[in-house]
């Protein structure tokens, strides 16, 4: 009986998600620009909830609660890049936002077409940030995986049930648009504070009487487990450096991350949720110190199996109602963020290659359709991607910040810098991908250490970086006027 009333529970709580959803969006009549950015009308409330439900995904329960049962302070590097994130979109995104205001822009590649002109560097964008999703698209479907396994006590086929909830995610999608995500979010959001409470504060109090005592018990245990190592070793201190610094700076620069600020009412909206949107980072805290907890209680888990570690002991040491409510809010941990990132890569295919570049769909009516029909590929090859491809939910994050970062220098100095080019930013964009991706992959295949222990990523965005400035200033002849998008 156990599981049936874990994932009767799971079942339950997602269904009325999705109908809460659908009969909050259904008057609203679709056009393009209500589908991909909510018709801008976004207020500071309804945006916060938005970017918390895109931000704080199945990596929020799992990877990060992973990562601190596996490796310790490293871990520590979760907190610390969002809130720089939250920094630099405080002076980054109402600039954004205005320069889409009134230019009419509908997603991330459009700032490129209409900033520098070029519609095959807005195509080659839409393409990089579609390429760098599916990833964390699949990072979802891997985080729901683990939900109903363990919800269901291993008695279910997971995988199957993973499938399945995601097919019912793209109807959802297909039909509500951005509006259904951050009506869900709603939702979501509150059940994953309640449940990170819980594995925070309930399960050192039960097992050892306190957060504090239980600090205590693991500084016994894991004397170095708190502590980073060297500069320059794995996961040491540079790392750490160059990985708060490549998330923090790519932490906005996701499809789905632009269209959330595309659709905010007004540039204040954006910077007051700049400043109360780090509140969310003391959430995180009690993720660590679940898998602290964790660490103490069911000892010796390794590989991807660490991402799982404080929902086994949810799972071995209380009832299936309070399991079944804990994966309910993790699936849709999962479910919804994947809204947001599945239309995001939808309407930026749609628009920025088969629109921009091929003159397809150009019509508002037939862009909306095509954006749907969009949104059930890109989900279907994620659901492929992710049925062939398993990585533990970490890799997968840097994966796509590894991807999306590298639109960071074209974006901050496309803004600031009025001297940077088209040439720049397109060499720079494929160098830093290159470098990052090529360095990242003979290091996972053992062929050579990280230079110095930095994250590839980093330094990919450092190349990109000095190739953007050093063309834009050997380019003497100016920039065209920007294009209309």
């Amino acid at each position: 009986m156990s599981p049936l009333i874990s994932l009767g529970i799971v079942a339950a709580v997602s269904v009325a998600t999705i109908v809460f959803a659908l009969a909050s969006t259904r008057r609203i009549s679709m056009s393009p620009q209500d589908y991909i950015v909510g018709g801008r009308g976004f207020g500071a409330v309804f945006l916060w909830v938005l970017l918390s439900g895109e931000i704080y995904t199945s990596f929020t329960f799992l990877g990060a609660a992973g990562w601190a049962y596996g490796y310790g302070a490293p871990a520590f590097y979760i907190i610390a890049y969002g809130t720089v994130g939250f920094i630099l979109s405080y002076f980054l995104a109402p600039w954004v936002w205005r320069y889409a205001k009134e230019r009419g822009l509908l997603t991330a590649p459009d700032f490129f077409r209409a900033r520098f002109g070029s519609t095959a560097l807005s195509s080659f964008v839409a393409v990089l940030q579609c390429a760098a999703a599916v990833p964390y698209i699949t990072l979802q479907l891997s985080g729901l995986q683990l939900f109903l396994t363990i919800g269901g006590y291993g008695a279910v086929d997971a995988q199957a049930g993973a499938a399945i909830g995601f097919v019912l995610l793209l109807t959802f999608i297909f039909i509500t648009g951005l509006r259904g995500t951050a009506w869900a979010s709603i939702i979501k959001d509150g059940l994953v504070i309640a449940a990170l409470v819980f594995a925070g504060v309930a399960l050192p109090i039960q097992f050892f009487g306190s957060p504090a005592k239980m600090f205590d018990q693991l500084l016994i245990a894991h004397p170095n487990m708190l502590t980073l190592d060297g500069y320059t070793s794995s996961r040491g201190m540079l790392w750490f450096i160059s990985t708060v610094l490549l998330a923090g700076i790519g932490f906005f620069m996701g499809p789905h991350s632009i269209a959330a600020i595309y659709s905010a009412k007004d540039e204040n909206v954006l910077r007051r949720n700049a400043v109360f949107l780090p509140v969310y980072q003391l959430v995180l805290m009690l993720v660590f110190i679940a898998g602290f907890s964790a660490l103490l209680i069911v000892p010796g888990l390794t590989g991807p199996s660490v991402d799982q570690s404080f929902m086994l002991v949810v799972q071995r040491y209380y009832p299936a109602w309070v399991l079944g409510f804990v994966a309910a809010a993790g699936s849709l941990c999962a479910l919804v963020p994947s809204t947001g990132l599945v239309l995001s890569s939808a309407s930026i295919i749609a628009k920025n290659v088969f629109g921009d570049l091929f003159g397809v769909a150009e019509h508002p009516a037939a862009r909306l359709w095509l954006t749907r029909a969009m949104v059930l590929v890109i989900g279907l090859l994620a659901l492929g991607l992710w049925l062939t491809y398993k990585k533990t939910l970490v890799d997968l994050l840097l994966i796509y910040y590894n991807g999306v970062a590298q639109l960071a220098p074209a974006f901050f100095l496309g803004c600031f810098w009025k001297r940077t080019t088209t040439l720049g930013v397109t060499v720079g964009l494929v160098a830093g991908v290159a470098v990052s991706l090529g360095l990242a992959a003979a290091v996972a295949a053992g062929v050579i250490s990280s230079p110095l222990g930095i994250n590839a990523g980093f330094d990919g965005l450092a190349v990109n970086t000095a190739c953007v400035i050093a063309v834009s200033l050997l380019k003497k002849e100016q920039e065209p006027a920007p294009a209309s998008s």
